[in-house]
C-alpha cells in the first residue's frame, strides 16, 4: 500500500515531461510528433510513467514516446487499448483514477515552473479522461489511432436506408411531444440502441474488425445525437439531429 503514493508520483512526473517536451518543440518549430499507433503487443504499465525527479528540480527522462490516453489509466485499462483490451471501460473506476491524477497535477500545488508544467499535464490527463468515458468519443479516438477520422469528417454518414428513416421518425416523434412524459419512452429506446452500439463495438474492436467499428461508430453518433436532442427538447421547439 505504501508503494502507491510513489507510483502515482511517477505517472504525474511523466505526464510533466511530455508537456515540456512538446511545450518546447513548439517553440522551435521544429516538432515531429510520431503518430501513435494502436499496438496489441504494447506495454500496458508503461515505463512512460516511471520518470525520476533530481534533487535540483530537474525532471529526467529515460526515454520519450508519445502515449495514447489509455497510458495514462494503468489501473483501470490494465490490458490498454483494443483488440488486447476491451472496448468497454469501468467508468467508475476511470474517474476515480482521474480524480487521484487530477490531484496531483493541481497548480496550486506547485509553484514557478513546476506550476505551468502541472496545468499541462492537468489538461493532457483531462482530455484524455474526457475521451475514454463517452463510447462514442472513446471509439472515434481508437479509429483515429489506426488512420480512420470519423468525428470531424463529413462524409462519413450512414447509407443505409432503414436506418435514415428511423431516425426521421423519431425526429417527427420528439417534435410531437407534448410533454417531457412524452419523452420517457423515446429516451428509453434510445438508450437501448446506445447500448446496443457499444456491444458491437466491443465486439467488432476486439476482432479488429476496423470497418465494422466504423460503421456502427457512425451509427452511434446518429443515437447520441438524437439522446441530445431529447436532454435539450423544448415545447414546439424544431429539432434538428446533427449528424
Amino acid at each position: 500500500m505504501a508503494s502507491r503514493p510513489i507510483i502515482q508520483s511517477r505517472r504525474f512526473l511523466s505526464l510533466f515531461h511530455d508537456y515540456t517536451q512538446l511545450s518546447r518543440a513548439c517553440c522551435n518549430r521544429a516538432a515531429v510528433f510520431p503518430q501513435t499507433s494502436l499496438n496489441p503487443h504494447r506495454a500496458a504499465h508503461s515505463n512512460g510513467f516511471a520518470q525520476s525527479f533530481s534533487t535540483s528540480s530537474v525532471y529526467r527522462v529515460e526515454s520519450l514516446r508519445h502515449q495514447s490516453h489509455y497510458e495514462y489509466f494503468p489501473d483501470t485499462l490494465p490490458s490498454g487499448a483494443p483488440p488486447k483490451g476491451p472496448f468497454a471501460v469501468d467508468t467508475r473506476a476511470l474517474r476515480r483514477e482521474f480524480l487521484q491524477l487530477q490531484a496531483k497535477a493541481h497548480p496550486d500545488r506547485h509553484q514557478g515552473e513546476d506550476k505551468s508544467r502541472a496545468e499541462g499535464a492537468s489538461a493532457l490527463i483531462n482530455e484524455a479522461y474526457k475521451t475514454l468515458q463517452d463510447p462514442l468519443r472513446r471509439a472515434q479516438y481508437l479509429l483515429s489511432l489506426r488512420g480512420i477520422e470519423v468525428a470531424e469528417d463529413e462524409t462519413a454518414k450512414t447509407e443505409d436506408p432503414d436506418l435514415l428513416m428511423e431516425v426521421l421518425e423519431v425526429r417527427e416523434d420528439i417534435e410531437a411531444a407534448e410533454s417531457e412524459d412524452d419523452l420517457l419512452p423515446l429516451q428509453e429506446h434510445n438508450e437501448r440502441r446506445i447500448e446496443h452500439s457499444v456491444d458491437v463495438l466491443d465486439d467488432a474492436f476486439a476482432k479488429d474488425d476496423l470497418e465494422r467499428a466504423k460503421t456502427e461508430a457512425v451509427r452511434l453518433r446518429y443515437w447520441v445525437n438524437i439522446k441530445d436532442s431529447l436532454e435539450a427538447w423544448e415545447p414546439g421547439k424544431p429539432v434538428v439531429l446533427m449528424h
